[in-house]
């Protein structure tokens, strides 16, 4: 764990604690953080290990040098065999979905561009914010590669006709554009990008650890349900997050207009 957390044994992932959150940089930046199958085999195991941290409320995934990421790494997917290129679209399928496993809400802090899988990157994760500069594309079509897998949380996040337009014409959208779709959460200056997502690792930290990570798991086990199955979770969940200690110490708090003392249980 704590080799994991200093960085040690990574080459292409760079970790830092960051008051309450912990902050990853994706670090190729000589590649524009393109997605090698390296690089997502060591942010899998980052992102799990930080999820097993109980003093992390939040995970931020950012991009050294001019981009956030630039997708798959093309070099290494020429003249491949069938089982390479199944191991690394494995390798990014377990990647999205770790981020969604993990307790801690995971925020993509974006500028330059973020294109192909690593525009799938930012529609995986929880939040995202991005500089007013920043581009995001899905531009596999124009090189005979459509983005598939990229399409799963993209449609997800902006819905279908948007997706589509994205994926059939490989153009790229504003950080605007973005925002106004549900890809991003927030659009600022450049010179505020640490600000606003400090801002949001801040709100995230001053609630219960426990029961972020239950409300977490719970929005992706409802979100793909009908309404009636998805009430029939909810409940569940509410009634045993009523039980637990930080539910019982939130409503105490509440009535008696006191600061809550978190438990993470």
């Amino acid at each position: 764990m704590a080799s994991l957390t200093s960085g040690a044994g990574l080459r292409t992932v760079v970790v830092e604690d960051a008051g309450a959150g912990a902050l990853v940089r994706l670090n190729r930046p000589e590649r524009r953080n393109a997605l090698s199958l390296e690089l997502m085999q060591e942010l899998v195991g980052v992102l799990r290990a930080l999820g097993e941290r109980t003093d992390v409320r939040a995970v931020v995934i950012e991009g050294a040098g001019v981009a956030f990421s630039a997708g798959h790494d093309l070099s290494e997917m020429v003249q491949r065999d069938l089982s390479f290129y199944q191991r690394l679209f494995d390798t990014c399928t377990e990647l999205m979905e770790t981020i969604h496993k993990v307790r801690q809400p995971v925020i993509a802090k974006v500028h330059g561009i973020a294109t192909a899988a690593g525009c799938q990157l930012v529609a995986a994760c929880d939040l995202a914010v991005a500089a007013d500069d920043a581009r995001f594309a899905t531009p596999g079509v124009k090189i005979g590669l459509f983005c598939s897998t990229p399409m799963v949380p993209l449609s997800r996040a902006v819905g279908r006709k948007r997706a589509l337009e994205m994926l059939l014409t490989g153009a790229p959208i504003s950080a605007q554009t973005a925002l106004d779709w549900g890809l991003v959460n927030r659009v600022v200056p450049a010179s505020e990008l640490d600000t606003a997502v400090d801002a949001f690792v801040a709100a995230i930290a001053r609630s219960s650890p426990l029961t972020v990570g239950i409300g977490k798991e719970a929005f992706y086990s409802q979100i793909e349900l009908d309404e009636h199955r998805a009430y029939d979770l909810t409940k569940s969940v509410m009634a045993m997050n009523s039980m637990a200690a930080d539910g019982q110490e939130g409503i105490s708090a509440f009535l008696d207009k006191r600061p809550p003392i978190w438990s993470d249980a």
